[in-house]
């Protein structure tokens, strides 16, 4: 294996890109959470979010390394998943896959409620979140808060496709703290809330707790959703369960979970045979779980049905000419994505339950 290096800040410009003869170094990302690496060839994502597991995707060539004021950010040519955005090591997204993330995570909360015209999203510096928010028509304002502008730029720069968001003119940029923006938000301003955050580790981990959630309630008008990130039903249930409990304790409407496929998000411990010498295997291997969660929740108010959509959105229905038609949401998936299987049903439900 060859020898690891750190990747270097980026001091000398918000956009640097590595020095020729790097494309496909040896590279780490280390922190104190985790230590992901680029191997020869190789992007290998390793976490104690999912410890004992890792995986890796073929790297054809490292477009862009930095540092930014809160975390490491890096940029690779995939050999099978288009361009890789990742942060601290965990990737956030790639173009194969974006898809199925970013359409969901919008689509779930905006499809339940009538005509939602003012909509916040948290995180999502990418612009994926932004750009499937802008297909609904009845939006007339859209606010962002991204707390770290290389995220925006380098998205801009290495992810047309998804940054286009941040060409819709109702869109407002706010660089700073999502935490203390909702603070200070005006009682009742937004429709619907939707929280694009990275794993609560690091920056993001404040998304996660009762006195976020209680900020976010209190800037949604009655009968208003939000949707957060909620981690894998595979390998984060005991996060799952604090979510559960803590949005049943300060939403007063409806507390729903719901999930998706990604292929390149959390990983899952599989079975092989591995060769390592004439008389013994080792039995063991890394895959991807591919599964990805959302809490929906709204507040006291006009019911909503998260499960059976409202207000409901196809293929062909693009508020901009820019914008691609959807890949990944419909009607009958919005459905299918409360569909629980058993063991985390039982959980789910009891805690949704106050139990």
């Amino acid at each position: 294996m060859a020898e690891q290096t750190t990747i270097a800040a980026a001091t000398d410009s918000p956009l640097k890109r590595p020095r020729e003869g790097d494309d496909n170094g040896a590279a780490a990302f280390e922190t104190n959470a985790h230590i992901s690496s680029v191997i020869p060839g190789w992007f290998s994502e390793i976490s104690p979010m999912w410890p004992g597991e890792a995986h890796s995707l073929k790297v054809e060539k490292i477009l862009f390394q930095g540092k930014s004021d809160y975390q490491d950010v890096m940029v690779f040519q995939s050999a099978t998943y288009g361009k890789v955005l990742v942060l601290d090591g965990v990737i956030q997204l790639t173009e194969r896959d974006e898809c199925a993330y970013q359409e969901m995570i919008t689509h779930l909360p905006l499809c339940s409620i009538p005509n939602p015209k003012k909509v916040l999203v948290v995180g999502g510096g990418d612009g994926g979140v932004l750009r499937e928010v802008a297909r609904h028509s009845s939006i007339d304002h859209i606010d962002i808060c991204e707390i770290d502008k290389m995220v925006v730029d380098v998205s801009k720069e290495f992810f047309p496709d998804v940054a286009v968001g941040y060409d819709d003119p109702r869109v407002k940029l706010h660089i700073g703290d999502g935490v203390a923006f909702l603070k200070g938000a005006p009682e009742g301003s937004y429709d619907a809330v939707i929280v694009d955050s990275s794993d609560p580790i690091g920056p993001a981990q404040e998304l996660f707790e009762k006195p976020f959630f209680q900020s976010v309630a209190k800037a949604l008008r009655p009968g208003g959703v939000v949707c957060t990130q909620a981690e894998s039903i595979w390998l984060h249930m005991h996060i799952i369960e604090d979510i559960v409990s803590n949005c049943r304790q300060v939403f007063k409407g409806s507390v729903n979970y719901a999930w998706t496929t990604v292929p390149t998000y959390p990983r899952l411990y599989y079975i092989t045979s591995l060769p390592i010498n004439d008389y013994f295997t080792l039995d063991m291997g890394y895959e991807c779980s591919g599964v990805i969660g959302f809490m929906l929740c709204s507040t006291e108010g006009p019911e909503v049905d998260f499960k059976n959509p409202f207000n409901p959105i196809d293929a062909h229905d693009n508020q901009s000419k820019s914008v691609s038609p959807l890949k990944f949401y419909n009607k009958e998936i919005h459905s299918a994505a409360f569909c629980l299987p058993s063991f985390a049903k039982k959980v789910i439900e009891a805690k949704a339950a106050g139990k």
